[in-house]
């Protein structure tokens, strides 16, 4: 596999899915690799692998994608679904030489509200968090199984993914730490942290040990870096000065021009000097 481009300290990758959305989404991928950014894209199952593998060729690195198509972590029949589709999406993350798999508390669907949702106003009970961290260990066997890591990945749900369950990065990490296996990781998304926990400076210091990647957007908007309120300068100083040395995924909207969202999004991770 091609290694993902570094000007700093970190790994840049955007997603595909959010960006110069005026072209297919392999003339995406290739862009984004001319600008040496690697790439994220989210399900598999609405690609052509045939053209994935062709760009994979020409040198375009995915570094994550979607790690299930069904399922959820808290029940029997919602464990086994997804733990069957984690399965097929190892498979084709090894075809695509694809190191991250991304999973989430349930399942979402198209408008990202979740398919099994909490009860307005409940929390996950005790049951319900010792079926998902018996999934999640399974899930970590999956991807010992295939070379790939699974990741889980924190979800805000004030605005975007209301009653979703183990939504927040402090669940997130309970339940990764819990299962604490290395192919299981947390994809720390801090455009959602910061909207249901803040503080985002301290939760990354805390949570590193079990960081997968850190994926970044601004608030309010979900627009890149420089259009709201968190000062990603400083996030991107405090990661390199913890010894972070990962990805660091832009997964936003261009709030205007998607060339010069992609270039704010390096800046602001790229160290000067």
């Amino acid at each position: 596999m091609t290694d993902a481009p570094r000007p700093g300290p970190f790994t840049l990758a955007v997603c595909a899915e959010l960006v110069f959305t005026d072209l297919p989404l392999v003339d995406r991928l290739r862009r984004l690799h001319e600008l040496g950014f690697a790439a994220e894209i989210w399900s598999w199952a609405d690609k052509d692998l045939d053209d994935l593998e062709r760009v994979r060729a020409d040198g375009v690195v995915i570094e994550s994608m979607t790690g299930y198509l069904r399922g959820t972590l808290a029940d029997p029949d919602g464990a086994a679904e997804l733990l069957a589709t984690a399965e097929e999406s190892a498979r084709v993350a090894t075809r695509l030489g694809v190191p991250r798999l991304n999973v989430h508390g349930t399942g979402l669907d198209p408008n990202g509200l979740p398919v099994v949702p909490l009860p307005p106003g409940t929390e996950a009970t005790g049951a319900m968090w010792a079926r998902a961290a018996l999934t999640l260990d399974a899930l970590a066997r999956v991807g010992e199984r295939h070379g790939v890591v699974f990741e889980l990945e924190n979800l805000n749900r004030a605005v975007d993914h209301p009653g979703t369950p183990f939504a927040t990065a402090a669940d997130c990490l309970a339940l990764v730490s819990t299962v604490d296996s290395p192919h299981l990781r947390l994809n720390l998304d801090l455009y959602h942290a910061q909207i249901d926990e803040g503080n985002v400076v301290e939760l990354c210091r805390r949570a590193l040990p079990y960081v997968g990647e850190v994926q970044v957007a601004d608030v309010p908007g979900r627009c890149e870096p420089g259009t709201g309120e968190i000062h990603y300068p400083a996030v991107a100083s405090a990661l390199a000065a913890a010894g972070y040395t990962g990805t660091v995924a832009m997964e936003a909207h261009a709030a205007g021009d998607s060339l010069a969202a992609v270039e704010a999004f390096r800046v602001a991770f790229t160290p000067a000097g």
